[in-house]
């Protein structure tokens, strides 16, 4: 497990973040003056009960949200302050997503659509770094297979690696096991903690599952659009009883 400190700063760091979203109804609020930080070279999970605000969260941390107010670091740059030429940038070269539902391109390889990041950057592919990227993920020898041959543990592992060859100051995933059985779970779970221990990059994911968070250097609760708690080290029960507390 990584170290945490207080003083430690922040890869991403959110101040006083507001947000809504407009409905026939008027505005919906989602996030209320938010403050919060994921620690560097951690692994943070964020939980709360349905509705709570997680992705919203997740999604303004990672600049595919503007919020209303407040602000968004990203190590010392502020993405609200961003024009979207220089925020598609950011997102394209420090920042790593990974999907609950994979979102691979169906008519690409495992390798195609590993090297699409870069790809995407402009620069030359190289076939060693994205077959070392697929390696990591224990995928080298499905390059050649599509997503439809793939199984949904697998598809994910290749998503990780998607985000992984661009090298990302910090990858963010929403529910990344929330759509797998039990042991490919694990195996995800496995692959963020050690993209963590031994490649020295941070992670922040949104998840429900009390096992998943237990691999997290650090876990925080969020209620009504609001950070309600946080535990350091947790333990599979210590955050199943915290989630009870808020969702009473």
């Amino acid at each position: 497990m990584s170290l945490l400190t207080d003083i430690q700063l922040p890869a991403v760091h959110l101040a006083s973040v507001s947000k809504s979203y407009p409905s026939a109804a008027g505005p919906v609020p989602v996030l209320h003056e938010v403050s919060v930080g994921f620690p560097t070279h951690a692994l943070t999970a964020v939980m709360g009960p349905s509705g709570s605000g997680k992705t919203t969260l997740l999604h303004c941390a990672a600049g595919l949200d503007r919020p209303d107010s407040g602000k968004v670091f990203l190590g010392d740059t502020d993405l609200a302050a961003c024009s979207e030429r220089q925020l598609t940038e950011v997102r394209r070269s420090r920042i790593g997503f990974v999907f609950q539902q994979f979102n691979l391109l169906p008519m690409l390889t495992a390798y195609e659509n590993v090297a699409l990041p870069l790809r995407l950057q402009g620069g030359r592919v190289k076939r060693a770094r994205v077959m070392e990227a697929l390696r990591q993920v224990g995928l080298d020898d499905k390059a050649g297979r599509r997503p439809a041959q793939l199984s949904g543990g697998q598809q994910q592992r290749v998503a990780i690696a998607r985000t992984l060859v661009a090298e990302p100051e910090i990858v963010f995933a929403d529910e990344p096991t929330g759509s797998l059985d039990r042991q490919s779970g694990r195996q995800i779970m496995a692959l963020l903690r050690d993209t963590v221990d031994r490649a020295g990059r941070t992670v922040a994911m949104v998840t429900h599952d009390p096992a998943a968070a237990a691999c997290a250097d650090r876990v925080v609760f969020l209620s009504d659009g609001k950070v309600v708690g946080r535990l350091d080290h947790p333990t599979a029960e210590a955050v199943a009883h915290q989630l009870s507390l808020w969702e009473r």
